[in-house]
């Protein structure tokens, strides 16, 4: 599991959120539930008691027990089809769980909407058709297909300049053509080798969030590598949030790498 280092609370939890999700983890406390839980969660149609029974290995009466525990807390629904039981995931818990976990952690804690000591050499401005050749520059031999797509793009995309020369960029590139997601993108930020550690990754997120709130983007989503402590933490600044891990879901020089997925919800209404 990633260390995270929690954002510190402004105050303690409030009394009824602390009990909901002291039962939630209380009732999970128990090995069995959990893989009661995984086998129902991982069956989209549900299962009977009986067959749940089978899958654990364990006495009708000791399932049925563990059952009722995890209908009381919410995680699970119950259906009679005439004498049988069917056992089906409350989808709730999908994202209930999560957040509870995030909250207890303080993750869910008010933040700055966008990081702050941003550094006075560093200029960032709209990228231009000029612009392409010296991010490529910064990627070397690795530049992939969703970069040049992100270049080709139109608005939300800004470079960093420090030193007389472009030292990093970002992008925000909707996610869909539909109309429900217009206010929906995935971002990406990246800083040249030679450049990192004089905060121009901070003034791009800043310029980043700031614009995307202006404009009226109420979600902003990115996926960045477990091991990259550095680029989550930077992240976390500008109000991003982690949603989960994306086990497996890139392949870079032959090692297949887990990402944290992260979004930030616009403040603006």
């Amino acid at each position: 599991m990633t260390t995270v280092v929690p954002v510190p609370l402004a105050g303690l939890l409030p009394e009824r959120e602390a009990a909901t999700y002291a039962g939630w983890f209380a009732c999970l406390a128990e090995p069995t539930r959990v893989k009661l839980l995984h086998a129902v969660a991982t069956s989209p149609r549900g299962l009977t008691v009986g067959a749940l029974t089978e899958i654990l290995g364990t006495s009708q009466s000791t399932c049925s027990h563990h059952v009722r525990k995890l209908a009381e807390v919410g995680f699970l629904h119950l259906r009679k089809e005439g004498t049988a039981t069917v056992v089906t995931i409350n989808q709730a818990c999908c994202s209930g769980l999560p957040h509870a976990a995030d909250a207890v952690m303080g993750l869910l804690a008010p933040r700055p909407c966008c990081p702050d000591n941003l550094p006075s050499d560093v200029t960032i401005r709209a990228l231009d058709d000029d612009d392409r050749d010296s991010v490529h520059r910064l990627y070397g031999d690795k530049v992939e297909v969703p970069v040049r797509e992100a270049l080709d793009g139109e608005g939300h995309r800004w470079v960093a300049e420090l030193d007389g020369e472009v030292a990093g960029w970002t992008a925000a590139i909707p996610v869909s053509a539909g109309e429900c997601f217009r206010g929906v993108a995935e971002t990406s930020v990246y800083v040249g080798e030679k450049h990192r550690g004089r905060g121009v990754g901070k003034a791009l997120l800043f310029k980043q969030v700031t614009e995307a709130d202006a404009a009226g983007l109420w979600t902003l989503q990115t996926s960045v590598f477990t091991d990259d402590r550095a680029g989550i933490a930077l992240h976390r600044s500008a109000g991003y949030r982690t949603v989960g891990i994306r086990e497996r879901v890139a392949r870079r020089d032959g090692v297949w790498h887990d990402a944290v997925f992260l979004e930030r919800r616009s403040p603006v209404d």
